[in-house]
């Protein structure tokens, strides 16, 4: 009896470390993929924008179609959102439909590294 009681006691005991370590491995992952998507997100928008925007932006995320933008510059923003908005959605999808991004949204963003662009640098 008291042997039986014992062994449920040590089980009831690994469970929840093994239920412990399984989250850890999971919440690894997750932050793992994360970081992976960002990287892929961030090359989506390069490859559409080219480098010299990419340097004094950064693709933040896509939520409900919509890929939310970081510019470092007010002059940039203004040029993003108001010459070239359309040709830049039109090539992100071109080059990467299966993101489904429907629309660009910019926002400023003075902590992201880069020097201000030349003008006629864009």
């Amino acid at each position: 009896g008291a042997g039986r009681a014992r062994s449920t006691r040590e089980g009831f005991g690994r469970g929840p470390q093994r239920l412990s370590l399984a989250l850890n491995e999971l919440i690894a992952l997750r932050g793992y993929a994360r970081s992976r998507g960002d990287a892929q997100l961030q090359s989506a928008w390069r490859d559409a924008a080219g480098q010299t925007v990419a340097r004094h932006t950064r693709a933040v995320a896509i939520r409900r179609g919509v890929l939310h933008i970081s510019v470092a510059h007010a002059a940039l923003l203004s040029e993003l959102a108001g010459f070239f908005r359309q040709d830049l959605l039109a090539k992100l999808t071109e080059l990467h439909a299966h993101l489904k991004v429907k629309d660009l949204k910019f926002k400023l963003d003075s902590s992201i590294a880069g020097r201000k662009p030349a003008a006629g640098e864009l």
